[in-house]
């Protein structure tokens, strides 16, 4: 990967962009005009470019690229307010103050939801392995602006891992939060926001191992959540009560410690 900027920028915006090569430790070469095809033939590799609102991962033969956006979770933030049940929330059984660690960050649309629901003083951490779309992910949900502060300061207080979630998990000590939480990609592809879509080209699909699940159980000091597609088998495997929605593609399951 090398960084560049947008096709207008400034010198702010020129160091900006260098600042980023440097945190991913890549290369930062001027734009001087070039498009984005033309940057990847002559440098054989993915483009980020570092614009003023977001930044734009564009990978050698795609032609969309990868950017944070809030995604679902804006649509559903509103519906929270508004009073509308938020299934995600039900399953989590997540409240202010409650720690909660999201396993599957992806986009982070499940952990900003967290967020608004556990509050300033709770805690809310995310992991993925894909170092670029975690560094895409922690500096977009910085910079990202809302029109409601309340979900734009929830966004803020969002921790980034950039690793492996059972890594991670293994070095966690007991009951260090309250749920801990899983989302892989479904094992069959239902209807999905083209944020999603674009993820599936970078995202880890490794199946959620059974000591990934163990290690969760012991760092989880009230539940273990999986969601996943309403046909998957990995409910039964692990040992979570499902919670079935007739008109839904897609389930929750949760372990609860006694």
């Amino acid at each position: 990967m090398i960084v560049t900027t947008a096709g207008r920028s400034d010198n702010a915006m020129i160091n900006f962009a260098t600042q980023v090569a440097n945190d991913l430790n890549v290369a930062y070469f001027p734009r001087n005009k070039k498009s984005i095809p033309m940057l990847q033939l002559e440098y054989n590799e993915d483009i980020l470019v570092i614009g003023k609102v977001r930044f734009e991962w564009y990978q050698i033969g795609q032609e969309n690229p990868i950017f944070f956006h809030p995604n679902s979770a804006a649509f559903r933030a509103k519906r929270w307010y508004a009073g509308e049940i938020e299934p995600f929330l039900q399953a989590t059984g997540l409240k202010t103050g409650m720690r909660f660690l999201d396993c599957t960050l992806g986009l982070g649309s499940d952990s900003i939801i967290a967020s608004l629901a556990t509050g300033d003083n709770g805690r809310v951490t995310g992991i993925e392995e894909n170092r670029f779309l975690a560094y895409l992910v922690q500096t977009g949900l910085k910079m990202w602006k809302m029109e409601n502060e309340k979900t734009q300061n929830a966004m803020q207080r969002i921790e980034v891992i950039q690793g492996n979630h059972l890594d991670i998990l293994i070095k966690l000590p007991n009951n260090s939060y309250d749920v801990v939480y899983f989302d892989p990609m479904f094992e069959k592809k239902i209807e999905e926001s083209s944020g999603i879509k674009s993820i599936r080209r970078v995202v880890h699909y490794e199946d959620i191992q059974e000591y990934a699940i163990t290690e969760a159980k012991r760092v989880a000091n009230k539940r273990v959540v999986l969601k996943d597609q309403w046909q998957s088998e990995r409910f039964q495997q692990h040992g979570f009560k499902t919670i079935k929605r007739k008109t839904a593609k897609f389930h929750y399951g949760f372990w609860e410690k006694i």
